[in-house]
């Protein structure tokens, strides 16, 4: 039997429900997700959850306040100026938009608050500091 290890390939279907029941991310109704342990592509917390499972097994954690996504950082709220950001973004309070840092990697923020001269942008994953639970089926183990 293939138990997931710290280099498994995995294909999972797995579900994010915040504590009032609000579903933020679920592929049990779409396709299986496919993705390499070791990697961080869902965060190292939820990653350590999936170690030793094995194929068919299906299992919900509770993830403490931010457990699974980092903790909530004020300092990654910003107020940038309008005439840093390109022309054609279109600024809306919750739009996402998304940012190339100098060494060529992307990150997203999510606006806040708009005024005549500045965007509020948070730069904080959207679950930073929720308590989630994670409820996950294990399809494959390669």
């Amino acid at each position: 039997m293939n138990l997931i290890g710290p280099q498994s390939l995995v294909t999972l279907n797995f579900r994010f429900t915040l504590t009032d029941g609000t579903v933020v991310l679920s592929t049990f109704e779409s396709t299986p997700a496919t993705l390499q342990i070791g990697k961080g592509e869902l965060g190292t917390r939820i990653e350590e959850c999936l170690i030793g499972l094995a194929v068919g097994t299906q299992r919900s954690f509770d993830l403490a306040e931010g457990e699974a996504f980092g903790q909530f950082h004020e300092a990654l709220v910003e107020w940038i100026p309008r005439h840093e950001l390109p022309a054609d973004v279109e600024v809306e309070p919750r739009a996402v938009l998304t940012f190339t840092a100098p060494d060529g990697n992307a990150f997203s923020g999510q606006i806040l608050d708009v005024s005549d001269d500045a965007v509020q942008i948070d730069f904080n994953h959207p679950l930073a500091g929720r308590a989630v639970r994670f409820d996950v089926e294990i399809v494959g183990v390669n």
